[in-house]
């Protein structure tokens, strides 16, 4: 229905390119005086999201282990007004019920590998459809194409900004072993492995929201506090 509703928006003129020509055409990056297309779509989508109760806005917020996405989540949440949902703690929370799905993703975790995309879109739906704000937050996902696919899929729609936390390997890794979390994922031989996998998986998710003007990039190298300082801008200028 809402894609309905933005096709409705969307000037129309009689020298507009055709379907094939806007689909096929080179993507192009703004001049500085310019404000990239996407900006102006995701200000559409602002204003139409949770507006005739569709859906909410969503973002997407990916990073590697360690590059501090769940602590600007939870700042973002704070600052924006939005629904805060991470994909690894409704997996743990879904290990500590102690049910046999519980098991499961537990083994899952402790090889290192990406729980199958179905549970994880059936706990977001779920954690989405009990939340009533209208922008919601969706921290480390989807990790692989499998997820992406499965989550648009299974929900009939995609994410209206994808915000990546870039941060290297070296200081994802002294992080993680600094936190003293008690997690089951966190000692040197599995961080090994959960880097690797997101190497292999995750970044072409990023490419590919990417390539639909969709991703935006944060430098998380800095303090949590520098990190959040181009958050904002980023937020600011999408006048969210």
């Amino acid at each position: 229905m809402w894609r309905r509703r933005l096709s409705a928006l969307l000037p129309r003129t009689p020298s507009a390119p055709s379907a094939y020509q806007q689909k096929h055409r080179p993507i192009l990056l703004p001049t500085p005086n310019e404000k990239p297309p996407a900006l102006n779509l995701l200000r559409l989508f602002t204003s139409l999201a949770g507006s005739d109760g569709d859906r909410p806005f969503i973002a997407f917020v990916l990073g590697g282990p360690g590059s501090g996405k769940g602590t600007q989540c939870s700042r973002i949440a704070s600052d924006f007004g939005f629904a805060h949902v991470s994909a690894g703690d409704l997996l743990r929370n879904e290990i500590s019920s102690g049910t046999d799905k519980g098991e499961d993703i537990l083994e899952i975790i402790r090889e290192g590998r990406i729980v199958p995309s179905e549970i994880t879109v059936e706990l977001i739906r779920k954690a989405i459809e009990s939340s009533t704000a209208k922008r919601v937050l969706i921290d480390g996902f989807p990790r692989c194409e499998e997820n992406r696919i499965a989550f648009e899929k299974l929900t009939g729609t995609e994410p209206d900004l994808v915000i990546f936390f870039d941060c290297p390997e070296d200081l994802m890794v002294k992080r993680l072993l600094g936190r003293n979390q008690g997690r089951v994922d966190d000692n040197i031989e599995t961080i090994k492995k959960r880097l690797k996998v997101f190497e292999s998986l995750n970044m072409p998710v990023v490419n590919y929201y990417s390539s639909r003007g969709k991703a935006h990039k944060i430098n998380a190298t800095g303090t949590a506090d520098e990190i959040f300082e181009a958050v904002r801008k980023l937020f600011s200028s999408l006048r969210l």
